[in-house]
């Protein structure tokens, strides 16, 4: 029997729920040689900011059991080369979903991205990280509060009506469902959950940390479980659509992403250990399905009581 695997997120259909995790995919173009990107349900791309950064000293990666910890300190080109240089060029192999993952220092920094994401003809999805813990003055600062979040949320929505807005929010918090349900009350179409945790490791022969700047955020498979707990919390206090994400590695934590209630699920570390981890689970779910009796993978989103 035929298995359904796609889904919808406000309004938009995806041919399947798996999407590769802002910075951890480039902008797509990095391995369309690789595979066919259009067996992907969207691409979510490298996170973006106002202009061009090169982000934090070398080293930015230090490996851990079952996970990594990064402090890229988003290296990117700036908003304006995304939408007149590489949105372009994915759009010439790749046809389904777009996300654009915006980032920002300032609320008037993530409105002009916001604005010029939203106009940009191949986005689809505009993304709003305020909770990347890997730079200063930014990024977590604003999700690490509810009424910081809910103004930039506002003000994301505004400047760019067109399209949806989603909240990408940090798990470094003691209350995610209050910052969730903020950014719903702000104009939030959709919440992306979770961004990774801080963490570090330490050089014990050199007696220093392994990263640059100390500490990074730690994602991998050991933060999976916290991640899931956090989408079934949101899940039943929000009514918007919710993007999974944190630690998913197989097709059966894509499954299980779902019933806790997620719409759609990011892949994020898993893609630096593998590159080829998303089309592999893609390819994984029919059968999967199967074994569980599942005939429509949205049927299964949030049955988790």
């Amino acid at each position: 029997m035929v298995k359904d695997l796609s889904v919808h997120l406000c309004g938009l259909k995806l041919p399947n729920p798996v999407i590769p995790a802002s910075g951890t995919f480039g902008f797509g173009l990095e391995l369309a040689d690789s595979m066919d990107l259009d067996t992907l349900g969207g691409i979510c791309l490298k996170g973006t900011t106002a202009t061009e950064r090169f982000g934090n000293p070398t080293p930015r990666i230090a490996e851990c059991r079952e996970g990594m910890i990064n402090s890229v300190g988003l290296q990117n080109p700036g908003i304006d080369a995304l939408v007149a240089d590489r949105v372009p060029r994915l759009r010439k192999v790749f046809h389904n979903t777009v996300i654009a993952n915006i980032s920002g220092f300032s609320i008037d920094e993530y409105s002009r991205c916001c604005r010029m994401a939203g106009e940009c003809e191949g986005i689809d999805i505009v993304e709003v990280n305020i909770s990347c813990p890997n730079v200063h003055n930014g990024g977590m600062a604003f999700g690490t509060d509810p009424d910081s979040a809910a103004k930039v949320a506002a003000a994301a929505r505004k400047a760019c009506p067109s399209k949806p807005v989603f909240i990408k929010l940090s798990p470094n918090v003691t209350d995610i469902v209050a910052i969730a349900r903020a950014c719903e009350d702000a104009g939030a179409d959709g919440l992306t959950l979770v961004n990774t945790f801080l963490g570090m490791r330490i050089d014990i022969r050199r007696r220093r940390p392994v990263i640059a700047a100390g500490m990074g955020g730690f994602s991998g498979r050991a933060i999976f479980p916290i991640a899931l707990r956090m989408v079934y919390q949101v899940r039943k206090a929000c009514r918007i659509p919710i993007m999974g994400c944190g630690g998913v590695a197989s097709a059966e934590d894509v499954v299980e992403m779902m019933m806790a209630g997620a719409d759609a699920v990011q892949v994020g570390a898993e893609n630096i250990r593998n590159p080829m981890a998303c089309p592999e689970i893609v390819s994984a779910l029919p059968e999967l399905m199967e074994t569980l009796g599942i005939s429509r993978l949205e049927d299964i989103v949030g049955i988790i009581e």
